[in-house]
């Protein structure tokens, strides 16, 4: 599952910001030499944390740091001026200006929103206690 998700959000991550060559998309500037490192280790994150909720359960806080990680690594891989919601606050210059020189923080808070909603994930699933003899009505051996 966590394979299956990680391939799934590189595919997702990789296709609409070009860190993957494609014909769908274009890029007007080329990818920062981080923008590929933070591409992979958000598809890694997000596929482990995906394969934490294969066996049902939900945690509403962690889905939405999740998420919310997921959407910060978006636009921090993306490219600063085909971003159309950053363009139509920002305009071209404003994207340039403002928005560029803060991909590499929302990238840091991306990977950090990510890895704080694993952790919380795996700490929930480690505290659950595993059934005993009684519970599960087998006998003792």
């Amino acid at each position: 599952m966590a394979a299956a998700g990680t391939a799934a959000a590189l595919i997702v991550l990789g296709i609409p910001t070009v860190l993957i060559p494609n014909g769908l998309f274009t890029r007007e500037i080329e990818p920062t030499w981080w923008s590929y490192p933070v591409w992979i280790a958000t598809s890694v994150l997000s596929g482990l944390l995906a394969a934490t909720y294969a066996g049902g359960g939900q945690g509403r806080d962690t889905t939405r740091r999740g998420v919310s990680g997921g959407v910060l690594a978006w636009f921090a891989v993306g490219c600063p001026v085909c971003n159309k919601p950053v363009l139509l606050l920002l305009g071209t210059s404003g994207a340039l200006t403002w928005f560029e020189p803060i991909q590499p923080l929302l990238a840091v808070a991306g990977l950090a929103l990510l890895a704080a909603a694993l952790r919380l994930r795996l700490r929930s699933q480690k505290a659950c206690a595993l059934p005993t003899a009684e519970a599960s009505g087998r006998p003792r051996a």
